[in-house]
């Protein structure tokens, strides 16, 4: 594929990911941390956010399965996720961690379930995205690290 072109399919999946509502301004803030000195920065702070995020994410699921449920134990890990979430731009699941932590704070044992659901499936959809866009930006060299800004 001619540079150029992959370049503007580049500009294009990264838009589409703020257009769909996947990242917000922090991703932005985390691409101008990254220089000719670290090109590879975003990918690994993202790469980091999602190892340590699945571990939360099993954690979840283990703290959803017990009867009955312990409403802190559970918002104590979403506070964590949605932190780490939203250092990363992650606004899809950073919105799902809010829901769910209200839920908590009420005791909605159904409610926790179902936005956790929804949780698992934004999560996913944006892994997949960014790998996908990271991919991409491996494939078209360390000149594409400094991307167009949104």
């Amino acid at each position: 594929m001619e540079k150029n072109q992959l370049h503007r399919q580049i500009a294009v999946m990264r838009q589409s990911l703020f257009d769909q509502g996947y990242l917000d301004e922090q991703f932005v803030q985390l691409e101008e941390l990254q220089d000719d000195a670290n090109p590879n920065f975003v990918e690994e702070v993202a790469t980091l956010y999602y190892r340590d995020s699945s571990r939360l994410i099993h954690n979840i699921e283990q703290a959803l399965e017990k009867s009955p449920l312990d409403f802190h134990k559970l918002d104590s890990y979403m506070h964590q996720l949605k932190g780490s979430s939203s250092s990363i731009g992650a606004k899809k699941v950073k919105a799902e961690c809010t829901q769910f932590r209200e839920y908590c704070r009420t005791a909605n044992g159904e409610g926790c379930m179902r936005t956790f659901q929804q949780l698992k499936k934004e999560y996913a959809a944006l892994k997949r995205k960014i790998e996908a866009y990271f991919q991409m930006v491996r494939q078209a060299g360390p000149t594409e690290t400094a991307c167009s800004r949104k």
